[in-house]
């Protein structure tokens, strides 16, 4: 998009256009605010930062996650400093805490910046508002030579990415828990918006339809996506309708599994004697849970040597590259055969 076009859309001389923009000269309000409106909307930036951009001048790159303090997250993000070290890239690391509006804003900020590339390593939203809103700030930025890479599924976003496995992943341990004979199952959900929750949950009931099993009405249970979410989740399951009661509880994340299991000893629930949990990730802190706990294994850490690596790549391909990564069903103490005891002792919980 070009200067002349802005000028165009607005109303004004080339000239005006240009002291509007930059500043160097007292443009009347009416006309400035007339000439901004038109380069917001066709998504205008100034020469010298699309060249600045293109040339690559800027060595800092904005890594954006939902929330670092997540394991998930954490692992990733290392992956990322570890590579961007390795070619004296500065890493500036902002959490939006699964608000979407603040994940737009650090976008934009990240591009007033000219930031080198740009790395949203959250999940999407299934929001077509937010949808338009993040193509609004990205579309332009990468048209002035900005690079953008994900992780996770985002729709509609031409970019970069890096993608999990997620529904793959969560039917084949849906396969697993079935061969130990398990039937009746619970799932701890996260947020029904976020791209990976849709995912991981279609992909459990994929992998439990092979077999002819359904979730009964009551047995998903929707929290928010962290320790404390997982922990509620799993009271409202114990206090829900299902019934039969579940023998297995799926946590679509590792976190909401470790609060899950923090509910279910308080309720007197013995995990996997009464009742068998499996989570989704593998972070570092689930081994070492008494018991440890069955999941889906992510390479983490090489995820985000991946994003970062496909966000600087050279030279620049003009169609966007996928990089699919799978997830490996762990086994672990966790999840047993169900047994016979299971029903009658959670009912009397």
């Amino acid at each position: 998009m070009t200067l002349d076009a802005v000028a165009r859309r607005a109303g004004v001389s080339l000239a005006t256009a240009s002291r509007a923009l930059n500043g160097t000269t007292r443009v009347r309000e009416e006309l400035r605010q007339r000439v901004r409106a038109a380069a917001d909307l066709l998504g205008y930036i100034p020469n010298a930062h699309a060249q600045a951009l293109a040339s690559a001048s800027s060595n800092t790159v904005g890594l954006i996650c939902h929330d670092v303090g997540d394991p998930y997250f954490a692992a990733i993000a290392g992956g990322v400093m570890r590579a961007a070290a390795e070619q004296d890239v500065l890493v500036m690391l902002a959490s939006t805490f699964r608000e979407p509006a603040r994940e737009i804003a650090y976008v934009s900020m990240l591009r007033a910046q000219r930031a080198r590339a740009i790395l949203l390593i959250g999940s999407g939203f299934q929001d077509p508002s937010w949808e338009r809103k993040l193509a609004a700030e990205v579309t332009p930025y990468i048209r002035a030579g900005g690079r953008v890479a994900v992780v996770s599924r985002h729709r509609n976003l031409r970019a970069d990415a890096v993608l999990p496995e997620n529904r793959a992943g969560a039917a084949a341990l849906a396969r697993a828990l079935l061969a130990l004979g398990h039937r009746e199952f619970g799932v701890l959900s996260g947020p029904r918006e976020l791209t990976t929750v849709s995912d991981r949950l279609a992909g459990f009931r994929e992998g439990l339809g092979e077999a002819g099993v359904t979730l009964r009405p009551g047995s998903v249970v929707h929290g928010a996506f962290t320790r404390d979410g997982g922990y509620a989740a799993a009271r409202d399951l114990l206090d829900g309708p299902a019934r039969p009661r579940p023998t297995c509880v799926f946590a679509v994340t590792d976190v909401m599994a470790v609060g899950a299991l923090a509910a279910f000893r308080e309720a007197g629930v013995r995990v996997p004697e009464d009742l068998s949990l499996a989570g989704f990730d593998d972070i570092p802190l689930v081994r070492e849970l008494t018991p440890p706990l069955t999941t889906v294994a992510l390479p983490l850490t090489a995820m985000g040597e991946s994003v970062i690596s496909l966000a600087l790549r050279e030279p620049r391909g003009a169609r966007s590259r996928v990089l699919r990564v799978g997830g490996e069903v762990v086994l672990r103490a966790s999840t047993g055969r169900p047994s016979p005891a299971t029903t009658p002792l959670w009912d009397s919980c």
